[in-house]
């Protein structure tokens, strides 16, 4: 398991670097700040395809969820999902604590913010997240034909060591409570990347705390 995901975490970083590399052959002078930036947004971009949710057989996959979709049924079966998760999330993203938003390959990314969702330092979801959790979990569990890829970051505050740990235990954290609401196991898969992937610059607070995240990538399952 930890060499898939090394292996997926190299693709990603190989990819930025020849972006940045890029960057800098033709002048640009892409500072690291700006490095980071892109990194992040390829690591959002492709993130949802790289997963594999732990490996398992696609049969398998299927079987649990009742069958896959196909055809047509795919994008109109997500769209239809992803309104209905703004729609019961609109409070919470109107307050900034959460966003949700159509991804690559029909996905739903929904991204949660340390600030509502975790204390600093802290795995353990706080209390006041709950409500947001049950209205996650009862849209996701309606549409039970899809696959939920919970991934953890950090900041770059502390060693790499901690920081890919605490990023990990903060996705698992998530898994938990997506179990505690009868989200089979079989469509969740945790994993954290550490400070890998920031999506602002970590010279700010103000940027640490975007960086600070656990980002949801909502995938369908599709026939053979």
């Amino acid at each position: 398991m930890q060499a898939k995901h090394m292996k997926q975490g190299i693709s990603l970083a190989l990819i930025a670097t020849i972006f940045v590399a890029g960057c800098a052959a033709d002048g640009s002078g892409m500072t690291k700040t700006g490095q980071g930036a892109v990194i992040g947004a390829l690591g959002g971009a492709v993130l949802g395809a790289a997963i594999n949710h732990k490996n398992r057989g696609k049969g398998a996959l299927i079987g649990a969820v009742g069958g896959g979709l196909a055809g047509t049924a795919v994008g109109a079966y997500m769209d239809k999902q992803r309104q209905e998760l703004q729609k019961v999330l609109a409070p919470e993203v109107q307050a900034g604590n959460i966003s949700v938003q159509a991804a690559a390959n029909n996905a739903i990314k929904i991204t949660m913010t340390s600030a509502t969702a975790f204390d600093t330092n802290s795995s353990n979801v706080k209390p006041g997240f709950n409500a947001t959790m049950d209205k996650i979990a009862k849209v996701v569990n309606v549409y039970g034909k899809t696959t939920i890829a919970i991934v953890g970051h950090t900041d770059s505050q502390g060693s790499d060591e901690y920081n890919q740990t605490l990023s990990q235990k903060r996705a698992e954290a998530v898994a938990e409570q997506f179990r505690a609401r009868r989200v089979i196991d079989e469509r969740l898969d945790a994993r954290g990347l550490g400070e890998s992937s920031p999506i602002a610059s970590n010279d700010t607070e103000a940027g640490r705390v975007q960086n600070r995240r656990v980002e949801l990538y909502v995938e369908p399952v599709v026939a053979k």
